[in-house]
């Protein structure tokens, strides 16, 4: 697992372009943390990074949310599903089967993603402090992600 220390909002949107550079075609990438962590922010530095021209928003309500950049990338929202098959209907996984699929709230359904993807988890601290851990799962575990720490 790697640590980043994130002292305030801009280092976490450059964690999440940073990030983007790692990112292939068919990455699951899972946002995990309290409500207020950040995790909509990373989302939006790694929209960034993607080459994505739109502003990135919480999908919280209409669940996906789809953005075109170098890499297509599908933003979604499992707080309001109420099961894995609720899930299993939405399809996420062929949705972004050519591009990213980044998934908030994305340690509840863990289990029913693929074994490679990169759980993201976002610690709050004092104030715009994070903690931000990068826990590698799968084929993840050969990428360079120590280099995020940098």
């Amino acid at each position: 697992m790697i640590r980043v220390p994130s002292a305030s909002p801009a280092d976490t949107l450059a964690l999440g372009r940073r990030l983007a550079g790692l990112l292939r075609p068919g990455d699951v990438v899972l946002l995990a943390g309290h409500l207020g962590a950040g995790k909509t922010l990373l989302a939006a530095g790694i929209a960034e990074g993607l080459g994505v021209d739109e502003q990135v928003t919480s999908p919280s309500f209409v669940i996906i949310r789809t953005y075109e950049g170098f890499l297509p990338l599908v933003h979604a929202d499992v707080y309001r599903l109420a099961s894995l098959g609720e899930l299993v209907d939405l399809e996420l996984l062929d949705e972004a089967r050519d591009g990213v699929l980044l998934i908030e709230w994305g340690n509840a359904i863990a289990s029913g993603m693929p074994g490679d993807h990169l759980l993201v988890e976002i610690e709050m601290g004092e104030g715009n402090e994070r903690v931000i851990h990068l826990e590698p799962r799968g084929a993840w575990k050969g990428r360079p992600i120590e280099e995020l720490s940098a």
